[in-house]
């Protein structure tokens, strides 16, 4: 069953999405990233390969023809393009405002919401929804209060 964790109130949502990158390069995990737009998708593979002068995360998108060979991949069209394959099934993290459709093939879901109430609503939401499936979820709250 896949793992799920919820990590809230995360200040800079970009900069966590790094770190969960790096940790999983470091451990030789492999990361699909959900974007909400192809906007996002670009700010997010852009943040990647320049948010440290000292190293970098190696992303690229799903359509990418290095995709089957990168560690991160970063998507928003894979939940309406048939055409586009998840290439694994390891660590998934959503960015998107709603669950998406294929998180149960992924050993690992990750939630990150941020500080603004109309992400939390829909977080909420989401949450409500694993919850009602079964799904056992851990929750971390990222400004050090108590959840």
């Amino acid at each position: 069953m896949t793992r799920i964790e919820f990590f809230f109130n995360v200040e800079h949502k970009l900069q966590k999405v790094a770190d969960f990158s790096e940790k999983a390069i470091a451990k030789g995990r492999r990361l699909m990233i959900l974007s909400e737009s192809a906007d996002s998708t670009a700010a997010i593979e852009k943040y990647l390969w320049t948010y440290s002068a000292l190293s970098f995360l190696p992303s690229c998108r799903a359509d990418h023809p290095l995709a089957t060979d990168t560690p991160v991949i970063i998507d928003h069209q894979v939940v309406n393009d048939p055409s586009i394959q998840l290439l694994h099934d390891d660590v998934l993290i959503n960015m998107q405002c709603s669950q998406p459709p294929f998180f149960s093939r992924f050993r690992r879901l990750i939630e990150i919401v941020g500080i603004d109430e109309e992400d939390k609503a829909q977080a909420r939401l989401r949450f409500k929804f694993y919850r009602d499936r079964g799904y056992e979820i851990r929750t971390f709250d990222a400004s050090g209060a108590a959840l």
